[in-house]
C-alpha cells in the first residue's frame, strides 16, 4: 500500500524532483505551489504525510503548520519541513514550532525517500526502492 503525500513547494524544480522521487518509490503525490493551496488540499484529501517548504507565497510553512494543527481532523497528520535553511537554530525552531521532522535542501536523491518514510507507518513504507513512474 502506498502513502498519499502532499508536497507544498513553490519552486517548480524542487516540486518536480520531490514528486518524481516519491512516485518512483511507489507513493501517490499531490502538489501545492503556495501555503493556502496546501491547506485547501489537506482539508479536501486523504493524506498520510505533508512535506512543506518553509518559505512560500500567500502562507508560509509555519502558517500551514498552524492551520493543520488547529484542525481536529488534521492535527495529527505528520508534517515535515523541507527548506534551504540548514543552520542548527533553523532546525530547532521548526521542531519547536511543531514540525515532525526537518530536511534541508539540496535534496540528496539517494537518501530522500528513506528519510521521508521514517515518518510513515510501517505498512505504508515502500523500502525506498526507486522504480521510475
Amino acid at each position: 500500500m502506498a502513502a498519499r503525500i502532499l508536497i507544498a513547494e513553490d519552486n517548480e524544480a524542487n516540486l518536480a524532483l520531490v514528486d518524481y522521487l516519491l512516485r518512483a518509490a511507489g507513493h501517490e503525490t499531490l502538489g501545492a505551489a503556495d501555503g493556502a493551496e496546501a491547506v485547501r488540499l489537506a482539508r479536501s484529501s486523504r493524506l498520510d504525510l505533508v512535506i512543506c517548504d518553509l518559505q512560500m507565497p500567500v502562507l508560509d510553512g509555519y502558517g500551514v503548520l498552524t492551520q493543520l494543527r488547529a484542525d481536529p481532523v488534521l492535527s495529527n497528520l505528520p508534517v515535515i519541513a523541507l527548506t534551504a535553511f540548514s543552520r542548527t537554530h533553523d532546525r530547532n525552531d521548526a521542531l519547536v514550532a511543531g514540525f515532525d521532522g526537518y530536511l534541508s535542501k539540496p535534496i540528496d536523491p539517494e537518501a530522500f525517500v528513506a528519510q521521508i518514510e521514517k515518518y510513515l507507518p510501517p505498512q505504508l513504507r515502500t523500502g525506498g526502492t526507486l522504480r521510475p513512474p
